[in-house]
């Protein structure tokens, strides 16, 4: 690939230096190119080819991330904050546009690098959890007034978890790779939760849950935390940003970060809903979204962490159903695995989800 002249369409300062591949992304593939400057200082950006794949209409979704970061960088201006890196700021193309199209080379688009800081895919402390919780709910926060219908669906009914129970039910009803015979338990543990899978969404028909500007993967790894601070600064991966649930966004979070197990663990008596990484994420999410959450939003975080967790299984157990198409594999039966650990954590969530709503009340 000619980095050369996929460079030379982009605003960039200096002379290309270096392009390293860079990060540990599934969708997108990320280079950090180094420019050199006359004054012998360097500039760094970050490069990505979109993936066109799963990202039907790049043009949207661009238009997505260019409105929104506009939107925060007004609003951290007004606070006094660095927009530069407390926000994403986008590298136009040398036309002005946001991202460089090429039907040779694909959908590229660039970012200013955020120096000082790093993302980090396991919680290394309680401490940097609470951060990442502060991140996600000052996002909520400062989006909270944006006009959330302007915005594209960048994935359609990517968390809407009545489709996904659909989709489900229609891998086990073609069963294409003949392996419903031996996931029984698993397609039984699914349709016993039948009725909570539209819980969310009834609330949002019936307008007692309003309709957000959502990030919809707020996993640790996209949370930049400051090197000297430790404190979070910046969140990442605007990709699917789009009208959706707080409460998912929530929920999300908790399935990743409040897990006791890797999410592939194979022994799933390693499997657990750790409560006080729970408390810690409830605490720091509630601060930073500063009382814009409605009653009721408040009282279905809870739901929000079981019903991401049961989405995420299904989605699993799906791509199992249908010969792993959609999440990459890196054994036989890792969907399978990946899909019994959910269901094992939303076993522990019910469980413990009287004590799950008493830490949500008290930190409210």
């Amino acid at each position: 690939m000619n980095f050369e002249t996929i460079v030379e369409h982009f605003q960039f300062e200096g002379h290309l230096q270096e392009v390293i591949p860079y990060g540990s992304g599934h969708i997108n593939t990320t280079y950090l190119v180094v420019f050199s400057l006359p004054d012998q200082r360097q500039r760094r950006y970050i490069l990505q080819k979109m993936n066109s794949g799963i990202f039907h209409n790049c043009a949207q979704l661009m238009e997505n991330i260019a409105n929104v970061t506009a939107f925060l960088r007004k609003k951290i201006i007004a606070d006094s904050g660095d927009p530069e890196r407390e926000t994403v700021n986008i590298i136009p193309t040398t036309d002005g546009k946001t991202f460089y199209h090429s039907d040779v080379d694909g959908d590229w688009r660039a970012y200013i690098f955020i120096e000082d800081a790093k993302t980090y895919n396991m919680v290394q402390t309680p401490e940097d959890f609470y951060q990442t919780a502060v991140a996600f709910g000052h996002f909520q926060y400062l989006l909270s007034d944006y006009p959330v219908d302007t915005l594209y669906e960048t994935i359609p009914n990517f968390h809407h978890t009545p489709t996904r129970f659909e989709q489900f039910l229609n891998a086990v009803k073609m069963d294409c790779c003949g392996r419903t015979a031996k996931v029984q338990s698993e397609i039984d543990f699914v349709m016993q939760r039948k009725e909570d899978t539209h819980i969310l969404t009834d609330l949002l028909a019936q307008n007692q849950i309003p309709l957000r500007v959502t990030h919809n993967d707020t996993k640790l790894n996209n949370i930049m935390i400051d090197d000297i601070t430790r404190k979070a600064i910046c969140v990442i991966d605007l990709d699917t940003v789009m009208p959706g649930l707080s409460v998912y966004d929530f929920g999300d979070s908790i399935r990743f970060g409040a897990s006791t197990a890797q999410e592939d663990e194979t022994d799933l008596s390693k499997v657990h809903l750790d409560l006080q990484l729970f408390e810690q994420y409830t605490k720091g999410f509630l601060q930073g979204c500063q009382g814009s959450l409605t009653q009721i939003e408040l009282d279905m975080l809870p739901m929000g962490a079981k019903i991401i967790t049961l989405e995420c299984g299904m989605r699993f157990l799906t791509d199992y159903l249908e010969g792993d198409h959609y999440f990459k594999i890196h054994r036989e039966g890792h969907n399978l695995d990946r899909a019994r650990t959910q269901f094992k954590l939303v076993e522990d969530m019910e469980s413990k989800y009287h004590q799950m709503q008493q830490i949500v009340k008290l930190s409210q």
